[in-house]
């Protein structure tokens, strides 16, 4: 049973030596090597930074990228059931997929009623 690890391990072997190996030579050449504080700031074509590039986001941002995530995998779930809806329905067929369908984007317009209704969706400014 455990020589069933024997390559995991010299996987995990080889994989320290290469990252030692790979960080090893740069932590040896910068060894004495200091920043002056303006050779550590980014460098935006010549022009001073106006401020932090680490803005805060407002949390709607996130919740209109999972929304807009959401609402593409519906997508992507009735495309392939649209191309084969005529099939169903030569092999009659069609009304299961049809009302299954159906319950599908039931769901969804009860969650997209939700949103709408929570504000969700209206972008204000901050």
């Amino acid at each position: 049973m455990q020589s069933a690890y024997i390559p995991v391990l010299i996987l995990r072997r080889v994989g320290d030596r290469v990252s030692r190996g790979n960080t090893g030579p740069g932590k040896v050449h910068s060894a004495g090597f200091h920043l002056v504080r303006r050779e550590a700031q980014a460098y935006e074509c010549g022009i001073p930074a106006e401020s932090d590039a680490r803005g805060r986001y407002s949390v709607r941002f996130y919740i209109v990228a999972m929304l807009f995530v959401i609402f593409d995998v519906e997508t992507m779930f009735l495309i392939p059931w649209a191309i084969l809806y005529r099939g169903w329905v030569a092999a009659h067929q069609g009304l299961f997929a049809l009302v299954s369908m159906m319950a599908f984007l039931g769901i969804l317009l009860v969650g997209y009623l939700w949103l709408y209704k929570k504000g969700a969706l209206e972008w204000r400014e901050p």
